[in-house]
């Protein structure tokens, strides 16, 4: 059987530019990354500005300026998405993500357990993690099947390369208004 690390990997070179730290990555807009997650776009700018995720492939360079969101930060966005839905609070989710990040993890390690009181991280070795020291009975969202959504979803969307797009150029202000709405 082969482990989270090695498929996430052969996930990348199926999808080239996943997982490449060059600026050659896709990125995806704000207001498509809502539209595909049913969240607004004032929800992702909070999330992103209060470092609960952010646009891997290009942040904000100012007043004007387009972030560019990738593959991994669509899935872990999405889980923030199920966990809301699921009844965790934001709070408990951010202290549960930054859990993750201090083990070396990735979303696409672990599997998300909760009973939307405390959230637990399953890893690869099959060790859970309370991630919000706490227990008692759970559910769980396996990631797999939510990378695997995101990665079909993913290719109907419009993407372009940091490189592409000048970092002063204006924001199409109505895809944003259309995601908001």
């Amino acid at each position: 059987m082969e482990s989270p690390r090695a498929a996430r990997s052969a996930r990348q070179e199926a999808l080239p530019g996943l997982g490449d730290e060059r600026d050659e990555r896709p990125g995806y807009r704000g207001p498509a990354v809502c539209k595909l997650l049913g969240i607004s776009y004032r929800q992702l700018d909070y999330w992103t500005t209060t470092g609960l995720v952010r646009a891997s492939v290009r942040d904000a360079g100012g007043s004007g300026s387009q972030r560019l969101y990738g593959f991994e930060d669509i899935v872990q966005l999405k889980l923030i998405k199920r966990l809301l839905d699921a009844g965790v609070g934001l709070q408990k989710i951010r202290a549960a993500i930054d859990v993750v990040r201090h083990h070396g993890m990735s979303p696409g390690d672990v599997t998300l357990v909760s009973d939307g009181t405390r959230v637990y991280a399953l890893d690869d070795q099959r060790h859970l993690i309370d991630l919000l020291q706490g227990g008692q009975g759970v559910f769980a969202i396996a990631v797999q099947p939510v990378v695997a959504e995101t990665e079909a979803q993913v290719v109907a969307l419009p993407s372009e390369r940091a490189l592409d797009v000048a970092p002063d150029a204006a924001p199409d202000v109505a895809e944003a208004s259309q995601a908001q709405g």
